[in-house]
């Protein structure tokens, strides 16, 4: 008698969440949920620029709160070469002044 192995695959391991979540955005669907996840997500693939433009859509929605948020944010920057001290998002006290 033979055995048959049961299939233990994850259907979803191989999807790629970003681009499921940038699909929906595109359908008119973007939450702060949606841009938070585009933005860690695009973070931890070192993808930076669409990390930055998916915080600061997230960051003009309901601000930078998250103090995780505002350190990847920072890195974000960094990896891209650009001022974090006059980061309108960083430092809003700057952007009025402006």
């Amino acid at each position: 008698m033979g055995s048959y192995a049961q299939s233990t695959t994850d259907v979803n391991k191989d999807v790629d969440r970003t681009a499921v979540y940038e699909q929906v955005v595109k359908e008119g669907y973007g939450t702060p949920t949606i841009y938070k996840e585009l933005g860690n997500g695009h973070y931890f693939k070192g993808n930076h620029a669409e990390a930055k433009k998916w915080y600061e859509k997230l960051f003009e929605t309901e601000g930078l709160k998250d103090p995780m948020l505002k350190f990847r944010y920072k890195q974000t920057l960094k990896a891209l070469k650009l001022d974090v001290e006059s980061n309108a998002y960083l430092n809003p006290v700057l952007a009025e002044s402006n």
